[in-house]
């Protein structure tokens, strides 16, 4: 007996069963019903919303037996084998695993010969972003230039990743994290067809934590009907998933707002009995601190929390008293991996929560307040006082040190010296590696660009690296860029490469003048090419 997990069953195959990035299905329609298909397509997004599913249902439009359609018809020979993973010529292939230069060349030596039994040849390359840089380079002529016959589809979880150079070769899409609401329909849809009972929180617990993957979701539901015995109870769903029940999050927050330690500690305490993720309750309270925000000061705001009363902590709380309790919250969350233990970390951020409030909130007579002569402005930020019994003055702050301004750079070594300080990352990092200064005029910058990349400059690319540059110096700054007019111009890049051949040869060098190997290479033995490397390269 055969079990196909929901999350393979309800795969969709066609682009309207597709939940959400309707975006995408519409850029894909049109270039399908109006024969404009690119040679090559780029998926973007965080795992299991459909990166991968889209590939194939393309895959499927192009070559269905019924014609080259947005809605391909699902019966044929070719859409069943498509779905069913057996398709011959939709050929995909895990970067993961097939990183090296060789791999990508057997893929451009195949790429030549005609589809075997459709009309378009798919490459589908999943996390493309672990292809390695030969590996890139190899790629590059045939995914500009690829055979009329052929279409390459790739998906990333990391395009920051990517060259340049693949980047402006391919029509990029980025897909969305699905809403919880996006998830728990597409479960309600799925429990109703496979006959299954559930109540609508424990739906909206399973979403919750699928964290914007419908895969992750229909995992979480696989193993809450095989957990729960067929029949999903919000009570059994959440011990489950180890998460904390909501009323759990009313009383630290009604301790809170009561100031009272020893309820707090107690309700701490009720908490630790089942073992719960404390990042997670630490996630649950910002997302209530956020309704109850909302609640203050948005009209006619509808809170969405069950179980919390967000509407009588909005009239109760003061409103810089939540904005404070919030940024605890979720600075709480980072620090949490620095204390002694999870449970330490976080009491220590509720007993914060519990010591400080913000100048001007509403307090008991024991928070120390400053003179009203020393009061901030009604403009000014909230301030936080610890609660104290004797009001010691607190010391001075130091003024900030000096900071050396940054200067727009009037010489090519100025210009290096910016590019190291700012570390782009990225295109960005790769757009700057490759820019070489040529001149400055005021606040507009010249620089040159290689001939062979200068193509791959688009608008958007150049203006996030002058919006960059302006961060930066604080001011606006203008980026005019030409093609590269001398082969010797120093960029990062150049000097970078420089360096590395430079540790290469000494490298190679050291090795073969060392005795033992010289003693090894008199009785026979061989060098093998390109296995030498510096230290630092490793």
């Amino acid at each position: 007996m055969s079990y196909l997990v929901l999350a393979r069953k309800w795969r969709p195959k066609r682009f309207a069963e597709l939940v959400g990035q309707q975006h995408v299905v519409r850029a894909l329609s049109h270039a399908l019903e109006t024969g404009r298909v690119h040679h090559a397509f780029l998926f973007t997004g965080t795992r299991g919303v459909g990166k991968t599913t889209i590939a194939r249902i393309f895959a499927k439009s192009l070559n269905c037996e019924s014609g080259t359609s947005k809605d391909p018809c699902g019966v044929c020979g070719t859409c069943t084998d498509i779905d069913n993973g057996r398709y011959p010529d939709l050929i995909e292939i895990d970067a993961a695993s097939h990183t090296g230069v060789d791999d990508v060349r057997a893929l451009i030596d195949n790429a030549q010969y005609m589809p075997s039994r459709g009309r378009i040849k798919v490459y589908l390359i999943d996390e493309v972003h672990m292809l390695s840089k030969n590996a890139f380079n190899a790629l590059l002529k045939t995914l500009e230039e690829p055979p009329e016959h052929v279409k390459f589809l790739l998906a990333t979880t990391d395009p920051e990743k990517l060259p340049v150079t693949v980047l402006s070769r391919c029509l990029q899409f980025n897909l969305r994290r699905l809403e919880p609401e996006q998830i728990s329909g597409q479960m309600e849809h799925i429990l109703a067809a496979e006959g299954i009972g559930f109540d609508a929180e424990s739906l909206t617990l399973l979403a919750d934590a699928a964290d914007g993957s419908l895969r992750d979701g229909l995992s979480l539901l696989d193993q809450a009907i095989a957990y729960t015995g067929g029949s999903l109870q919000a009570e059994l769903v959440q011990s489950m998933l180890g998460t904390v029940d909501r009323s759990q999050i009313e009383q630290l927050l009604s301790a809170l707002a009561a100031r009272d330690g020893e309820a707090l500690m107690a309700a701490i305490e009720q908490l630790a009995s089942f073992a719960p993720d404390f990042e997670q309750v630490l996630d649950r309270l910002a997302q209530a601190l956020h309704e109850i925000q909302l609640a203050q000061l948005v009209p006619n705001y509808r809170p969405s929390l069950p179980r919390v009363p967000v509407k009588a902590f909005a009239q109760q709380l003061d409103a810089q008293l939540v904005q404070l309790w919030y940024q605890m919250a979720v600075m709480g969350r980072r620090d949490l991996h620095f204390a002694p233990g999870a449970r330490v970390g976080f009491e220590m951020a509720l007993l914060r929560m519990l010591a400080f409030v913000p100048v001007g909130a509403d307090a008991p007579d024991s928070v120390t307040r400053p003179a009203p002569a020393a009061q901030k402005s009604p403009a000014a930020p909230p301030v936080a006082t610890p609660r104290r019994e004797t009001a010691a003055p607190l010391p001075e702050s130091p003024p900030p040190a000096s900071v050396t301004p940054v200067t727009l750079p009037d010489s090519p070594e100025q210009w290096l010296q910016l590019l190291a300080r700012l570390a782009l990352k990225g295109p960005l990092g790769q757009l700057g590696a490759h820019s070489a200064f040529v001149a400055r005029n005021g606040s507009q910058l010249l620089l040159s660009y290689p001939a062979d990349l200068y193509d791959s400059l688009s608008p958007v690319l150049c203006e996030r690296f002058q919006s960059a540059l302006a961060d930066v110096f604080g001011s606006p700054v203008q980026i005019k860029f030409e093609k590269l007019a001398e082969a010797g111009t120093q960029t990062l890049h150049g000097l970078q490469t420089e360096t590395k051949l430079n540790r290469q040869n000494e490298a190679e060098a050291e090795f073969q003048n060392h005795p033992v190997v010289n003693a090894l290479l008199a009785e026979g033995a061989q060098i093998i090419p390109d296995s030498i490397r510096p230290l630092e390269l490793k």
